[in-house]
């Protein structure tokens, strides 16, 4: 059974920093393409990063580049979202998703996806 257990949401300050987990059991974490989505109340779901396969290729939205870094640890088969300077506009539930695909990823298409953790940024 697949299980992506994400981890590190919460409460904090504009400008301030999280780090979000996804503890990968089922599948060894340099198999996939793996990263997060995020869903803000009453908007659709938005690939936020990601990393591929061997961790060879990394994608940012936008929006996110440049504050946020995502790293692969292969020994603990985790995968970290490091976010800094966050905004309250990145106020979302986050989720953990994984994909054979790294293009697929990219089009919010998963093959697996876990619980979110709440990230709330207060103004």
């Amino acid at each position: 059974e697949v299980q992506l257990q994400a981890s590190g949401g919460g409460l904090v300050q504009a400008g301030g920093s999280l780090r979000l987990s996804c503890l990968v059991d089922g599948f060894i974490v340099d198999d996939y393409t793996i990263g997060w989505f995020r869903q803000a109340p009453g908007k659709g779901r938005e690939a936020v990063s990601c990393i591929s396969n061997g961790g060879s290729a990394t994608y940012y939205a936008t929006s996110v580049k440049g504050r946020f870094t995502i790293s692969a640890d292969n020994a603990k088969n985790t995968v970290y979202l490091q976010m800094t300077n966050l905004k309250p506009e990145d106020t979302a539930l986050y989720y953990c998703a994984a994909d054979g695909r790294f293009d697929r990823f990219l089009r919010k298409s998963a093959d697996y996806v876990g619980q979110g953790t709440q990230v709330t940024v207060s103004s």
